[in-house]
């Protein structure tokens, strides 16, 4: 969404509380009747800018409701009004006026993009409303809609928001902002060294757009230019044909000619089964297909070809560099510092991020390994069906949610019928089929085996092969962050 000039400098006034004229709303409303009436992008804009411009405190009221299409226009007056609820609101006074009658009234619809220069228009006035859930929604508007119109308005909101979290969020919108439109230096770099802590995915995005390059060309390298690097074919991969295609693409030099070309002229110049006076069974020798193009450059007949060592010696003459597109060498300076601070503090948070999700994981492997290993320590039993037996407490949990709605008390009884369950069915298995084999390694370690394929085939029987969802409470979803990279899941 772009601003108009006008705009510009009504949010300017808006942002200072300045009327510009003792005009009421009607009679702006008036003055633009017509395209109010009927409104599109490309035209609403006067209309707009004069409503933010006049700084009316009925101006909001009737932005918003222009936006919800409950503008009706009298067809005979021209006047508009609101209608809410089935009732007429005045938009100077926003009083009740009476119950509305649609009959000799048409609304006014806004269509998509009006709405979005209605919207942009309304932050002005959202950025300082006193419900802070206003304030938080014309932030993410501005951050939707980005442009420099916007600057000024989050400068005079950022010193009166009494919300921290929202001042921060200001605070830091504002910078990247900064970064991006203003065109003072001092003000770019402090804003550079305001996010150089932040660890967001904007931050990191907007520095690499302040470092972003192009390559260019010059008989010599221009001593204003912010250069990020002189081009070489040992620097960054650059070639003599990326240099020759630079030049070709900025106009200084011939296009290379491909083999396609090559072999259209040599179609094109058929003359009695030859090709420059060479027949054409010759031109399967690579040379004499050269040799015929030349005869035919040198007769005008086709295009004339580049050798490698006439592009080589085109390529010297031009010096080839990587430019920045952020003019300020302070700048860049900045932003690579800053950029390189926050890179490593989000390499040192990955690898705390990972170093928690392997714990976790780890953690079970370890519950699961150990009951295992206890078994075995105690009785000399390798219980094959041990992952059998946890699926059995997983399966608990699911039951008693299908019977108990509450998630919260699900879980609760849950924990210790799983307990029991598998209790009940390791004793089971320790009285009908251990107790038999003792001191017989090999043959336990096969009877629980087949155990462990029986209580599969029961709960594929009786649940299915699909998984089955255990759905956790509420105050266990979401996960405490720590910082931007770093999340632990309350689960």
């Amino acid at each position: 969404m772009k601003f108009s000039i006008g705009l510009f400098i009504a949010v300017w006034f808006v942002c200072f509380g300045t009327s510009l004229s003792a005009q009421t709303l009607s009679d702006i409303l008036q003055t633009h009747e017509s395209i109010i009436a009927k409104s599109s992008r490309k035209t609403i804009s006067p209309a707009i800018d004069s409503l933010v411009e006049s700084g009316l405190p009925s101006v909001e009221f009737m932005l918003t409701n222009w936006r919800e299409k409950a503008i009706w226009q009298n067809k005979e007056t021209k006047e508009f009004i609101a209608v809410l609820d089935g009732r007429m609101f005045d938009l100077d006074t926003a009083d009740d006026i009476g119950l509305f009658e649609k009959t000799g009234f048409k609304q006014v619809k806004p269509n998509s993009g009006v709405r979005n220069l209605i919207s942009g228009a309304l932050v002005s006035f959202q950025l300082n409303a006193p419900d802070i859930e206003v304030r938080r929604a014309a932030l993410n508007s501005i951050r939707r809609n980005d442009d420099a119109a916007y600057l000024p308005l989050l400068k005079a909101s950022l010193d009166i928001e009494t919300d921290p979290d929202l001042q921060t969020e200001k605070q830091q919108l504002l910078s990247l902002m900064t970064i991006k439109y203003s065109t003072q230096i001092p003000e770019k770099l402090a804003a550079i060294e305001a996010i150089s802590q932040s660890l967001q995915i904007e931050v990191r995005a907007q520095l690499n757009r302040v470092l972003s390059t192009e390559r260019r060309f010059a008989k010599i390298v221009p001593v204003e230019a912010n250069i990020a690097w002189v081009l070489t074919p040992e620097t960054r991969g650059f070639s003599s044909a990326d240099a020759y295609d630079l030049l070709v693409a900025g106009g200084v030099a011939k296009p290379v000619l491909s083999a396609g070309d090559v072999k259209e002229a040599l179609a094109a110049n058929i003359v009695a089964g030859r090709i420059a006076g060479i027949p054409i069974g010759q031109l399967g020798n690579p040379q004499s297909r050269e040799d015929a193009y030349q005869k035919l450059a040198a007769e005008g007949l086709a295009p004339d070809t580049l050798s490698a060592s006439q592009i080589e010696k085109i390529v010297q003459e031009y010096v080839f560099f990587e430019e920045y597109a952020e003019p300020s060498h302070e700048v860049t300076e900045a932003a690579k510092a800053a950029l390189q601070k926050i890179s490593y503090r989000v390499s040192f948070s990955q690898f705390f991020d990972i170093g928690l999700d392997a714990i976790s994981l780890a953690s079970i492997y370890f519950l699961a390994a150990i009951g295992l290993a206890i078994t075995f320590g105690v009785m000399g039993v390798i219980n094959m069906a041990h992952g059998e037996f946890i699926m059995m407490g997983a399966y608990t949990g699911f039951v008693v949610q299908q019977f108990v709605p509450d998630q919260t008390l699900s879980i609760l009884l849950a924990v210790p019928l799983a307990f029991g369950v598998t209790f009940s069915a390791g004793v089971a298995m320790e009285r009908l089929v251990i107790r038999w084999l003792y001191n017989r390694p090999l043959e336990t370690l096969l009877a629980t085996f087949g155990i462990s394929i029986a209580l599969q085939q029961v709960a594929k029987n009786i649940f299915g092969t699909q998984a089955r969802p255990l759905t956790s409470p509420d105050w266990l979803g979401g996960a405490w962050v720590i910082n931007d990279v770093v999340a632990i899941s309350y689960i």
